[in-house]
């Protein structure tokens, strides 16, 4: 392909296209734990929308797969090369263009990390607050994916803040799709259409997103729970109690001791708490008055004092926001104690004791580890999976999909489908649904080249 690199050469420049040993193997591969990577044949790094235009029409005229790559802190394999194609590297893009305060919109390019977007907007006052874990994730691939996080509960998902998008088609067209604007009834909202895509319809290039007011109080409630299931039973008094708190987490006995160990902290919990307790809620409170925020507080204590808790503690600032952190950085504790999977199934929130429970006995019958914690407070169940045997592991991750989806739920809450669970998604979605989307995909994507072999084959 010399001839054929040298065109990319000459639509961004010698130093912005990157072959054989000169590719940094961070570009053959994102996080997801089951997939070693593949060498792209190049790694092409633009510069604006543009030079993406240019390099998806050489993508048409060559046949050759693109794959487009954020920070690649993806779950699921979404951002993964495909043998024979061209990785497209957003590393360059990577401006906040605006901050419209009148209006709270943020325009960025797909480049942009979610810690530079929230350092832009902290003198603001204002919050994207979208917070899917990983700081140092892409806003382009947040859209890709529609990340959620812990803050959904309260605030939603991606897709809930994506006002407008640049994008350009797999037919080389650019398109500009809503703006500055929360409402539309103008057509068909391809805006959303994109949202959570996977970079198989076109490649995002500017995203106008939703600003919120950032509130100056916050509080961290920990409860132990003697049970799984008594969290799941208190959770649906939570969220219609009207306390609106900005997040909700439940988080197993393993699953604490292990993110709080690897975050070398101290909560401070009395022994005999400690050997009652199998599962943990966490809930943070947001505000903008401290007064107000003492009286949610207060009124959540005694509700999940009513609801079993074996005792409510109200975190100190530092130990609260280090207990969030560690829960966030939760996947990478379990890398590092060698999980073999990982799992992002969302069920309806009042199924999750009964999911939890069916789970737990999947496990116990194949011999395999499986363990966990989630956001309780919108159903979105991250376990992570020690089972040795990739058959057996297999079979396990089907079995556990598939009850999710019995209970009304969906392959993943969050992570996307990827690579790595298209042969679940294929299996249990509805395949009229999946027709409809490949049908989607060659109108704006005629030619196949865009993240080929992600979501479905």
């Amino acid at each position: 392909m010399g001839d054929a690199i040298a065109e990319l050469i000459g639509i961004v420049g010698s130093d912005h296209v990157s072959t054989g040993k000169q590719i940094n193997p961070d570009d053959t591969h994102d996080e997801a734990l089951s997939t070693a990577g593949t060498t792209p044949v190049a790694v092409v790094r633009p510069a604006n929308t543009a030079e993406v235009a240019a390099i998806v029409a050489w993508a048409v005229e060559h046949r050759t797969a693109l794959t487009a790559r954020g920070s690649g802190t993806g779950l699921a394999g979404g951002c993964d090369p495909v043998d024979g194609g061209v990785v497209v590297s957003f590393e360059r893009m990577n401006r906040i263009v605006e901050i419209d305060t009148a209006n709270h919109v943020a325009v960025v390019e797909p480049g942009v990390t979610l810690a530079e977007l929230d350092a832009a907007l902290l003198p603001h006052g204002l919050v994207y607050p979208v917070f899917p874990g990983e700081q140092s994730a892409s806003l382009g691939g947040n859209v890709a994916t529609n990340a959620g996080g812990m803050r959904a509960v309260k605030y939603g998902v991606t897709r809930h803040h994506v006002l407008g998008l640049e994008a350009v088609l797999g037919s080389g067209d650019v398109i500009r799709t809503g703006g500055r604007f929360v409402k539309a009834t103008s057509g068909y909202d391809l805006t959303q259409l994109i949202v959570g895509s996977e970079g198989t319809l076109a490649l995002v290039t500017e995203a106008f997103l939703r600003l919120h007011p950032r509130p100056p109080f916050a509080a961290t409630v920990l409860a132990p729970f003697a049970t799984v299931r008594q969290i799941g039973d208190a959770v649906p008094h939570l969220i219609r109690s009207g306390i609106a708190p900005l997040l909700v987490e439940y988080i197993d006995l393993v699953s604490m001791a292990g993110i709080t160990a690897n975050a070398g902290i101290e909560l401070g919990i009395p022994d005999r708490l400690r050997e009652q307790a199998h599962a943990y809620l966490v809930v943070v409170v947001e505000g903008h008055h401290q007064a107000r925020l003492d009286e949610d507080v207060a009124a959540l204590g005694e509700l999940l004092a009513d609801r079993d808790a074996l005792d409510v503690f109200v975190l100190p600032h530092s130990a609260g926001s280090q207990l969030v952190e560690a829960r966030e950085k939760a996947f990478w504790a379990a890398k590092a104690a060698g999980a073999d999977d990982i799992v992002d199934v969302v069920v309806p929130r009042a199924s999750l004791p009964a999911y939890l429970d069916t789970v737990g006995g999947l496990a116990a019958a194949t011999g395999s580890l499986v363990v966990g914690c989630g956001h309780a407070g919108d159903g979105n169940v991250h376990l992570s999976v020690w089972q040795g045997d990739p058959e057996v592991r297999h079979r396990l991750l089907s079995d556990i999909v598939g009850a999710g989806l019995e209970l009304g739920g969906a392959v993943s809450g969050e992570h996307g489908i990827g690579t790595e669970k298209k042969a679940f998604f294929e299996r249990f979605e509805d395949p009229v649904k999946v027709e409809v989307m490949r049908r989607i995909k060659a109108v704006f994507d005629p030619v196949g080249i865009l993240n080929p072999g992600t979501v479905f084959d």
